[in-house]
């Protein structure tokens, strides 16, 4: 068995990947291990320097399709990109279909990859800085999968020339009105910087969040379908979320309305009708 360790980095899989196809080395014979563990069926086989007499002719939509996956974090993470390689190269295309067992995990890793992106660009909350040296916003996000660096380009847009900064336990991101700047490993001052800011709008966030609230139309497994538990702690509003669950269920489902706007007496308007 052949370990490797491409410190979860795609372009050099890539290149590692390269030189094992073109000796033909078997899926089976290869696993990478990023996490410094030792496998008890290793030995000291390595892979030659120089390039083998195979030369692979692959398309490049699978190139994308690998890229995307390998922003998947779980077991088998790179194993199971190079055995989709290795089909495909030997001309066995199924392997990149949902058809096949070992596509439908490829397609599966990458619709998850899509929805981490999608749960970034929905969850992200920044924080002003009002006349602050460095980042004018900052945010605090725990994504499932390495998805940061390649879905935070979307606040570019967004944000115009506005300096923002995203940190996360793992990697972040800085936006210096100019160029995206990619730490695969936070800085301290990064995430300290994110996770300590003073929300100066929170309390009045926190207000209006808890008077938009409908408990007539709650469903809370489609809720948590749309918005997962996981993120309520680094969302302002989350540390309501679990009592307007509480209170839909014990009887304000049946106003309609939060509480505070039920309880009012509200006015009778005269119409007058003209012909």
């Amino acid at each position: 068995m052949i370990i490797l360790d491409c410190d979860d980095l795609f372009d050099t899989w890539r290149q590692q990947a390269r030189r094992l196809l073109s000796h033909e080395i078997d899926p089976s014979l290869v696993s990478w291990d990023s996490d410094g563990r030792v496998d008890l069926f290793a030995n000291d086989e390595s892979v030659p320097d120089a390039p083998g007499p195979f030369q692979a002719r692959i398309p490049m939509a699978l190139l994308e399709t690998l890229e995307n996956a390998a922003r998947y974090r779980g077991d088998q993470r790179w194993n199971l990109l190079y055995e989709v390689l290795w089909r495909v190269s030997h001309g066995d295309r199924t392997a990149m279909m949902a058809g096949d067992k070992l596509g439908s995990e490829l397609q599966r890793r990458i619709k998850q990859v899509r929805r981490e992106a999608h749960h970034l660009h929905a969850f992200v909350r920044f924080v002003e800085r009002p006349a602050a040296e460095g980042p004018q916003f900052v945010a605090w996000h725990e994504p499932a999968h390495d998805i940061l660096h390649s879905a935070s380009a979307h606040f570019i847009g967004r944000m115009g020339q506005q300096r923002w900064l995203i940190a996360t336990p793992r990697d972040g991101v800085y936006y210096d009105g100019e160029q995206l700047i990619h730490q695969r490993q936070c800085p301290p001052q990064w995430q300290q910087l994110a996770q300590q800011v003073d929300d100066l709008h929170g309390e009045l966030w926190l207000t209006y969040y808890s008077h938009i609230f409908n408990p007539a139309r709650l469903n809370p497994k489609v809720m948590q379908g749309h918005l997962p538990a996981r993120f309520w702690k680094n969302l302002p509003e989350g540390v309501l979320i679990p009592g307007l669950i509480s209170q839909a269920r014990t009887g304000k489902q049946q106003d309609g309305q939060a509480s505070g706007i039920a309880g009012r007496a509200g006015k009778v308007l005269k119409v007058q009708r003209t012909l």
